[in-house]
């Protein structure tokens, strides 16, 4: 939790990038909702109905994912772990993989069938394999909405078939997504699969995602379709060190989602960039008062990525903006000052400068010892 915390006020602190003054966007698209965010910052490049409350269909499915992988990473589950179908994963209907009551499939090819057909079925089983059953596995769902921000969902299951009030909206599909890309790289292993097979190549596999083939630099991510929620997308893409997230909800048909995408994602790359900056002078140290170690020296926070217009990008200033001196005892990675970056004399974003090291209290001794030892230099 406190690695999600430490990530989320990073990425605060690199974003005060929306002050930027935005280009005309791509136009009214012809879909419910649309949300154009770019990953690094989570800046949001275009929005059309962006908190509209609609059903996401199979997009449900990145919130699983994430859990997943997140289950992964604790220690829950392993990529070859198997995993036994239960009647319950079995009975759901909509896109599956056709699996069989008690047949065993290890978690990797359960989370491909997710991530590249949206089988229904594999889904199922892996909530119940992380949470014990689906309902757990719900609740946790909509736990991490919360933690996420997302206060325009409501998720009734692991799928996204249709159930009265399981809702959410662009903007908040545009965050678990950016969560999910941008904690979880590993998941492009399977989010730009465009055909593969499962049960040893007797069961084909084919990406619901027609962007991994006919887009330029696209990497994922999740399709959607109900009746009733008609066809829905979040869609990934990176080019030159950008990575854009394009969500489509509620689209009349399925070609129309797919080109709405490429409109937000065309146009973000059109007039934006990621555009690293460093320091115009070298960081000077900061002096440590009664610290065991007399300075500290002051690294940058990160890597220093502020998105800007790319017209703007020839004009960016930088300015160091440190405390003089620190009381010990300091914490290393504690935040001594800010380096403000600046387009035509606006801010656009402050990155942290913080400790290299940590520096503790001086003790009685170690005082005396400080004292005493210019007598001892002396000639």
């Amino acid at each position: 939790m406190m690695k999600r915390v430490v990530a989320a006020l990073l990425c605060l602190s690199l974003s005060l990038t929306p002050a930027l003054a935005a280009p005309a966007g791509p136009g009214e698209l012809p879909v419910g909702s649309a949300v154009l965010m770019e990953k690094e910052t989570g800046t949001i490049l275009y929005e059309q109905n962006a908190h509209a409350k609609l059903e996401p269909a199979s997009v449900t499915k990145v919130m699983t994912m994430l859990l997943v992988l997140e289950a992964i990473d604790g220690g829950v589950l392993t990529w070859e772990q198997p995993i036994s179908v239960s009647a319950h994963a079995v009975s759901m209907g909509g896109s599956q993989i056709w699996l069989k009551e008690n047949e065993q499939m290890t978690v990797r090819d359960m989370f491909k069938a997710v991530a590249v057909v949206s089988a229904n079925d594999c889904a199922v089983a892996l909530a119940e394999a992380v949470a014990g059953s689906e309902e757990a596995f719900v609740q946790r769902m909509n736990e991490r909405a919360g933690e996420l921000g997302m206060a325009d969902t409501t998720f009734l299951n692991a799928t996204g078939l249709p159930a009265p009030g399981h809702v959410t909206s662009a903007y908040d599909i545009a965050l678990m997504s950016r969560q999910l890309v941008l904690y979880h790289p590993e998941i492009r292993e399977f989010t730009t699969i465009w055909m593969d097979s499962l049960r040893n190549g007797a069961f084909q596999l084919s990406n619901t995602n027609k962007l991994i083939r006919f887009y330029d630099g696209a990497t994922g991510l999740k399709t959607g379709y109900t009746s009733s929620a008609h066809y829905c997308l979040s869609a990934t893409a990176e080019r030159d060190g950008m990575e854009l997230i394009a969500v489509t909800m509620n689209s009349p048909t399925s070609p129309q989602r797919f080109e709405a995408a490429k409109a937000l994602l065309n146009f973000g790359f059109a007039n934006y960039a990621l555009v690293n900056v460093y320091p115009s002078q070298a960081i000077p140290p900061v002096n440590v008062e009664l610290g065991e170690y007399e300075t500290v020296q002051p690294l940058l926070e990160g890597s220093a990525k502020v998105l800007l217009e790319k017209a703007q990008a020839a004009r960016v200033e930088t300015a160091l903006e440190l405390s003089p001196t620190v009381q010990a005892p300091v914490e290393q990675g504690q935040i001594l000052g800010h380096m403000r970056v600046s387009v035509d004399n606006v801010t656009v974003a402050e990155v942290p400068l913080v400790a290299d090291r940590a520096v503790d209290k001086l003790t009685v001794g170690g005082i005396f010892k400080r004292l005493v030892r210019p007598l001892f230099l002396a000639p």
